[in-house]
């Protein structure tokens, strides 16, 4: 496991293209948006002071990515919370370190940003998603629930 290469950054909207692609190794069979839809939807994301797409380069290669949401607060001093969305890691790059560099990353960002703490959901049962997620440094200390419009989507 090499994970000196892996470079990190945040996206800026050049990189949708990129991330559209790697977000098939999330979710197989996903509707695309269209790269006007995605533009829009990412100049969005960042008017959240804090928020951020995290990116883990390989040889200029997009090989992992989440997303940071930083929440404003009105409990906890006005502290925002952090959420994690969209963690990825390209099928072709898993069991190397990236995914849990690009958690770092977010986490990092999250405390700079002031949150007191963050989140993240996985829809996933299976024990390696849930071991990896753990040894990232995330417990399972919640209990989550969900209304969802659209079905939620077979386990990969």
């Amino acid at each position: 496991m090499d994970e000196s290469r892996l470079t990190i950054r945040r996206a800026i909207k050049a990189d949708i293209p990129q991330l559209l692609e790697l977000y098939r190794h999330l979710i197989p069979g996903d509707e695309q948006p269209t790269e006007a839809q995605a533009g829009d939807a990412f100049a969005r994301f960042l008017t959240y002071a804090g928020s951020a797409i995290f990116l883990g380069e390989l040889n200029d290669v997009l090989v992992a990515s989440c997303a940071l949401v930083v929440v404003p607060n009105l409990t906890r001093g006005a502290k925002p919370f952090g959420l994690i969305e969209n963690v990825v890691t390209h099928s072709d790059h898993r069991n190397c370190g990236y995914g849990r560099q690009i958690l770092d990353a977010a986490s990092e960002s999250a405390w700079a940003s002031g949150c007191y703490k963050v989140m993240l959901m996985t829809g996933s049962q299976k024990p390696s998603t849930l071991s990896f997620y753990l040894a990232a440094g995330f417990e399972q200390s919640k209990t989550g629930f969900q209304k969802r419009r659209f079905p939620v989507r077979s386990e990969i």
